[in-house]
């Protein structure tokens, strides 16, 4: 799934670690997110969103 996280972290001046502990995952959770290597459960999909002030549907595009 594809994803904007990289770039709406960078505009938050955010680290992986630091958006990790905000969303309560591990930093290689939001590393795999970020790569695509892992689609997050909804309730996480929910968090990022909320965090970001944006849709889930605005933040991850099914490929």
């Amino acid at each position: 799934m594809k994803n904007k996280i990289k770039v709406l972290r960078a505009e938050y001046e955010l680290t992986q670690e630091q958006l990790a502990e905000k969303v309560d995952v591990s930093r290689q959770t939001i590393n795999a997110i970020e790569k695509g290597k892992f689609d997050p459960s909804l309730p996480l999909a929910f968090k990022i969103s909320k965090l970001f002030k944006m849709s889930i549907e605005d933040i991850f595009q099914n490929e």
